[in-house]
């Protein structure tokens, strides 16, 4: 049985890497890479490291040629791009006979209004259209993704949002890599969609964590969203940045991150990491950070 990794050297992807080594011989792991550079220490792990590019779909064939599992882990750029890029992988792998693709997705993306939404909807339909089986794993959001909002609180400052009490299943991207790891290293996932959440909070119950962690009472700055991208300017955030976070704050209000399962623990074996643990994690990180032993 032989896996391939696409996007192994980013930072979900070493995840699954890990992950995975501890599941299934380092001889069945195959990764695809545009920059071997990068991959030079996973190819000392014994791993069979593969030269291919998103946008040379003659790379992605020989990369894939002989492989039976495809991770396919989303692409980075704009939505055009990241469109063609996973069309590009999806032919690639259908011509060379893959047996199942399994694609890093989001959340409920037929109804989802997040701005990352349309990428996923439509690498989800080509994938049905190719007729390679398929699994979807629909992650929710990174907490690593709140990573400012925890140094800002550090910094003295309150949980600044625009998203009311809407609700996320905040996960960190090690739980996310292991049930790739979990689908890839074992049978039956064929065309089945895993919705992967933890127990959805609200910026308000990241407070209230805050509050038990730090022994010190964290506040909640409820804000419109004009104002949120004020602040978010004002502290150094890029434009078009701060734009995008106001569109994640906005989906985050409609419900779109607000997520009810058990498939992120059916996978795992295990509970999900909860909140509380993430936040501990991060605080301690930049406690270390601050005042190194």
């Amino acid at each position: 049985m032989k896996i391939l990794v696409t996007g192994a050297t980013g930072m979900l992807g070493v995840k699954v890497i890990d992950a995975l080594l501890e599941r299934v011989a380092v001889e069945d792991v195959v990764i695809s890479a545009r920059n071997l550079d990068k991959a030079a220490n996973l190819k000392q792990k014994g791993i069979d490291v593969r030269k291919a590019d998103y946008e040379d779909p003659a790379s992605l064939e020989q990369a894939f040629a002989g492989i039976d599992k495809l991770l396919l882990i989303s692409s980075q750029g704009d939505d055009e791009t990241r469109i063609r890029q996973h069309s590009n992988v999806i032919y690639a792998a259908e011509k060379c006979g893959v047996g199942l693709i399994i694609y890093t997705s989001i959340s409920k993306p037929q109804k989802s209004t997040l701005p990352v939404a349309e990428v996923h909807r439509q690498t989800e339909q080509h994938i049905r259209d190719s007729g390679i089986p398929f699994t979807f794993l629909r992650n929710n959001w990174y907490v690593e993704n709140e990573i400012g909002t925890v140094k800002n609180v550090l910094e003295g400052g309150p949980v600044l949002t625009s998203a009311e009490d809407g609700r996320v299943g905040w996960v960190p991207r090690v739980d996310y890599a292991e049930a790739a790891a979990a689908v890839l290293s074992s049978s039956g996932h064929e065309n089945n969609i895993y919705e992967l959440s933890g127990k959805p909070a609200s910026y308000a119950d990241m407070a209230r964590e805050l509050t038990n962690i730090l022994g010190r009472r964290v506040t909640v700055r409820n804000v419109n969203d004009r104002t949120y991208q004020e602040v978010l300017i004002a502290n150094g955030t890029p434009d078009i940045m701060a734009e995008f976070s106001v569109e994640i704050q906005q989906s985050i209000r409609r419900g779109d991150l607000d997520i009810e399962s058990d498939d992120l623990p059916k996978l795992l074996g295990r509970p999900a990491i909860t909140l509380k643990q993430s936040l501990t994690e991060i605080v301690n990180q930049f406690e270390f950070k601050n005042h190194p032993r």
